[in-house]
């Protein structure tokens, strides 16, 4: 039988919180026997966005994760409370709004942090993935149809035709080491997972500074080549997905035309934004050196 799944593209997510205040307009104050009890009006809610902020100075992005109930194939919540909580044949976890009354420990058993704790109502609650609309006809939950990018989409499918789709957009999960086998996918997680090493080009023609497009770029560590890329129009580079800590790495550019550069990417606890690189006759640039070269840009010389 085919499940539900939800496919969120951290990409295209703008923080709009749409997705976050449908939920709550949902659930708050509204009852659905056999579903869920309302949600309470304050606090955490079962769908919220988290922001990751990667780089320094020019060089700077933000990725919004949205987050909510995973309906994990192999739900730790549903181990830890069978009588109380249920997994649909379509794949859907629900919290029983009665028979999971007082039981805290449901909170703790998720975890993704998803389970929220009702204490007004003394009650653990989840997003049910707008189970009650779906039984009624809707063919999508709510937080699909109020987002403006496109950035969640929901699907109804097989182990088989989900996989074919995990691997052909490159879809990741939360804490995969978990194996949970949670239905909530991700496309372009690295945006908020992974590191990366950031960089502009620029060299002096008759004393005026000018960025360089079409430098090539390479990116090396441990002296082999992990990467390649070219300078855009800006003189901007990137090399992004790095693994946390993965460094120290080292960054070589060079142009036909104004020579090369080697900088250093130590790339540890965060991404590395290396500034304004100066095409010169091959050098190694440390930071000192970049620091000095943005600052020679910046006034102009």
């Amino acid at each position: 039988m085919s499940q539900w799944h939800l496919i969120v593209d951290v990409a295209l997510c703008e923080n709009c919180c749409n997705c976050q205040l449908a939920a709550k307009d949902e659930y708050v104050g509204n009852g659905f026997p056999g579903y869920s009890a309302p949600h309470p009006a304050h606090g955490a809610g079962v769908v919220r966005i988290e922001r990751t902020v990667r780089g320094t100075g020019s060089q700077v992005d933000a990725g919004y994760l949205p987050r909510m109930c995973n309906h994990c194939a192999d739900a730790p919540c549903v181990k830890a409370a069978p009588d109380a909580i249920t997994q649909r044949p379509d794949g859907i976890v629900i919290i029983d709004p009665v028979k999971a009354k007082g039981r805290k420990d449901i909170v703790d058993a998720c975890p993704y942090g998803a389970v929220i704790w009702n204490e007004e109502l003394q009650l653990p609650q989840n997003w049910i993935f707008d189970a009650h609309l779906l039984d009624q006809g809707w063919k999508e939950p709510r937080c699909q149809q109020v987002c403006p990018t496109g950035a969640i989409t929901s699907v109804k499918a097989s182990d088989s035709e989900i996989a074919v789709r995990v691997r052909a957009d490159r879809l990741e999960v939360l804490k995969p080491e978990l194996r949970t086998n949670p239905r909530v996918h991700y496309r372009n997680l690295h945006r908020v997972t992974k590191h990366f090493v950031a960089g502009s080009v620029f060299a002096r023609s008759g004393g005026i500074a000018d960025c360089v497009e079409g430098a090539g770029v390479t990116l090396l560590k441990d002296g082999a080549e992990v990467a390649t890329t070219e300078t855009d129009a800006f003189g901007d580079f990137k090399f992004d997905r790095l693994d946390p800590g993965s460094g120290p790495y080292r960054v070589q550019i060079h142009h036909p035309s104004f020579g090369a550069v080697i900088a250093e990417a130590p790339l540890a606890a965060a991404s590395v934004s290396l500034g304004s690189i100066e095409l010169t006759p091959l050098t190694t640039v440390g930071a000192a050196a970049i620091n000095f070269t943005s600052k020679r840009k910046e006034n102009g010389a």
